[in-house]
């Protein structure tokens, strides 16, 4: 270390120093810097002070002494300990300072690099100690040759990189050039120093680069230019290069470093691209559009000769300031706010307006606005279009005039397609429908199993104000009673057993739209008690939440139930009814509209034939009316399972149902009469177990008969208690 680098001790005093004074102010000094250890070795090779951060930074033991010099010099390595000896000794014999860095072996913190520096101090003209202070500097050495190592790594970097790299003096000569350079140009480093750089530049382009190098200088601002630079080969290739200062803390210009890119297939790129202008030219003045160029800030740049020709004008009169706008004026406020609103926020834009014509008409365009950004994102041309959309603006109209017809047409006719039939009965029930679709208010159909009273739902959802948001069903009795509350309103995580994360329930799902609760009779009373919450305010809690949730929903309830029963009995709630009881709905049964069976038969028949690939011609006349005299128990439901099960069967091109075939269908007709005639759902759900002896699923059981899921009748067995093993037996 110089002797600089204990600039950090206390002045030392002036003059001529004693022994004492001398071997008092190395003692002091060492004590104060607490990262250095100070102390003092006699002649006889005798430590006769160590101060307390010497032991630290040895690692010896206070508590065994100070070392002997021997001892010391034991843990430094052999080189060290070599040049230390040898120091020492000269240090007693000829009086000089002494500086010595080595190595040691720390008993704690293994191998450690030292830096000592001593004093002789002098009694009668003779050494008889040294006064020194030791730094262990081990961190500071690593660093130092990391250090080294980096600028070798850099060196390498930069010797190996791909571009081309030089620096230059604050007065322009350049001193440095990479591997890369000299191994592009071939030539040596001393033929390019300083000013020889210009030997390599094309003689057309130094004299254009360099005065801008020299102006560069003057001014002390970045460097860009372009040139030609001869290969080794002899060949010129173009290359970019850029110059930048580095400044000292005054602002100084201390250093100029430069790189430089071959260009080459890039000007050839820009010769194309320039050759392909003036055809691109040509053809956007030709194309049958309106082309407009606006600058970022929206000002117009470019008209092609189309647009020009339309319009009657050309580009100078388009940018004047007293130009005439050529947009028509219900359509300007409107145009310029979402023009405005693109620019701003640098997006595409599209209007529909219209544009002036120079024979004084207008016409409709669709105008488009598309920027360009460049590598930063900022944009730096806005690109539009005008494409004359009149004969589509026409031919909409004329469409839409139409459809208002049809729409009013089919309004009044046939708004519930998907509700086939004809008779008097339906028609009123669907008349019902129509009214109350546009309405807010809760409906209540009733009416048997199979009658299509999800049908009627959906339609009247269509039909309202709801139209475009969601339709969602809910068959109430087909759902355990004890997750019927989860399924509506939802539940939270931990809720209960097996709810390992939030999950939305129906009512939120329908947000907006509408829920339609199928089989509302079967609800057990707490859910009755949690639903009647939600059509009173308009909120209801998840399962397991503590949080109020507002909804929006129009519910539609369903029921094949006597729902008066049920409240007599105690099962259904009066309030819960007169909620859902707005506008009641009571579809008929099939057996009262016989004459849309040969209607429902046809469009069963169509639409099964072409699901099992099957082309059927005719419906027999005898099948038709043999379908008419069944009471159809099921309804609907039940006839669309028969004309399935028959087209299964048939053979040939004429749809028939076998009469041998269905002739259980007319028992059934027979045995189950008494169901066709009586009024609660009990005692025809015992008639169809009796009639199947007790079997519930399958093509022979109940219910099938009834025209229903087993599972739902698993259900309302349940619910009802019918004990259908008492008909096993029968």
């Amino acid at each position: 270390m110089k002797r600089d680098s204990l600039s950090t001790r206390s002045e030392r005093p002036q003059g001529p120093l004693s022994d004492l004074e001398r071997s008092e102010f190395y003692l002091r000094e060492g004590e104060r810097l607490a990262h250095m250890g100070s102390w003092s070795l006699r002649a006889d090779g005798i430590f006769d002070y160590w101060s307390p951060e010497t032991f630290v930074i040895f690692g010896s033991d206070p508590a065994q002494g100070i070392p002997t010099l021997t001892q010391w010099l034991a843990p430094v390595q052999p080189d060290g300990r070599d040049l230390l000896t040898r120091t020492i000794d000269k240090m007693f014999r000829e009086g000089v300072r002494g500086d010595v860095r080595y190595w040691v072996d720390h008993p704690k913190k293994g191998k450690r690099m030292m830096h000592s520096t001593g004093e002789p101090v002098l009694e009668n003209g003779k050494v008889t100690r040294l006064i020194g202070n030791t730094l262990d500097i081990t961190e500071r050495e690593r660093a130092e040759e990391e250090l080294r190592a980096s600028e070798r790594k850099y060196r390498d970097l930069v010797d190996t990189t791909p571009a081309f790299v030089h620096t230059a003096l604050p007065n322009g000569d350049v001193d440095f050039y990479n591997r890369g350079w000299l191994e592009y140009v071939g030539l040596p480093l001393t033929d390019l120093l300083g000013w020889g750089w210009t030997g390599m530049i094309h003689p057309e382009d130094v004299e254009a680069i360099v005065p801008i190098w020299r102006a560069a200088l003057e001014a002390g601002e970045p460097f860009v230019a372009e040139s030609r630079v001869r290969r080794a080969d002899g060949e010129y290739r173009w290359f970019l290069h850029r110059e930048e200062p580095l400044r000292n803390e005054a602002g100084e210009i201390v250093k100029w470093y430069g790189s430089s890119i071959e260009i080459e297939e890039r000007k050839i790129a820009e010769e194309k691209i320039r050759e392909q202008e003036a055809e691109l030219r040509q053809i956007l003045d030709l194309t049958p559009h309106h082309l407009y160029v606006f600058g970022p800030d929206g000002g117009l740049l470019y008209v092609n000769q189309f647009g020009l020709a339309y319009l009657g004008a050309d580009l100078a009169e388009m940018v004047a300031p007293s130009r005439i706008n050529f947009i028509h004026p219900d359509d300007r406020q409107g145009y310029l706010a979402e023009r405005e609103k693109g620019l701003l926020a640098g997006k595409s834009y599209e209007f529909e307006l219209r544009i002036l014509r120079h024979d004084g008409t207008y016409r409709w365009f669709l105008g488009r606005g598309n920027p360009l950004k460049d590598e930063q994102g900022r944009i730096t041309r806005w690109y539009n279009t005008a494409t004359d959309i009149e004969d589509r603006k026409r031919a909409e109209e004329e469409i839409r005039k139409e459809n208002i017809v049809l729409r009013q047409e089919i309004g009044s006719t046939s708004m519930f397609e998907e509700v086939l039939g004809t008779s008097a009965v339906l028609q009123r029930v669907l008349a019902l429908a129509a009214k109350v679709a546009p309405t807010d208010s809760t409906v209540l159909i009733m009416g048997e199993t199979g009658t299509g009273k999800e049908l009627i739902a959906r339609a009247i959802h269509k039909r309202s104000k709801r139209a475009e948001r969601s339709f969602v069903s809910v068959n109430c009795a087909a759902i355990p009673s004890s997750l019927i509350m989860s399924e509506l309103f939802g539940h939270e995580k931990g809720a209960f057993t097996g709810a390992v994360q939030r999950r939305l329930g129906r009512f939120e799902l329908a947000e907006g739209g509408t829920l339609f609760l199928d089989e509302v009779g079967d609800l057990p009373l707490e859910t009755q008690i949690a639903l009647l919450r939600v059509l009173q305010e308009r909120e209801f809690e998840r399962v397991g939440g503590t949080e109020m949730l507002r909804c929006d929903v129009r519910v539609i309830a369903a029921t094949n139930r006597d729902l008066h029963s049920a409240i007599a009995d105690g099962s259904f709630r009066s309030d819960l009814f007169y909620r859902l009881n707005v506008f009641p709905i009571t579809l008929p049964p099939l057996r009262e509209r016989k004459e849309d069976i040969p209607i429902l038969v046809n469009y069963f028949v169509n639409r099964y034939a072409q699901r099992a690939g099957k082309k059927i011609d005719t419906i027999r006349k005898k099948s038709i009316e043999a379908l008419q005299e069944y009471s159809w128990p099921g309804n609907v439901r039940e006839l669309q399972n028969v004309i399935e099960r028959s087209l299964i069967i048939v053979d040939t091109n004429e749809f028939s149902v076998d009469k041998n075939w269905l002739s259980h269908e007319f028992q059934s007709s027979q045995r189950v009469g008494r169901a066709s005639r009586i009024s609660t759902e009990q005692e025809q759900i015992e008639a169809a177990l009796a009639q199947t002896k007790g079997k519930v699923s399958g093509r022979q059981g109940a219910a099938a008969i009834l025209g229903i899921p087993a599972s739902t009748l698993e259900s309302k067995i349940r619910t009802l208690r019918i004990n259908k093993h008492v008909y096993k037996g029968a």
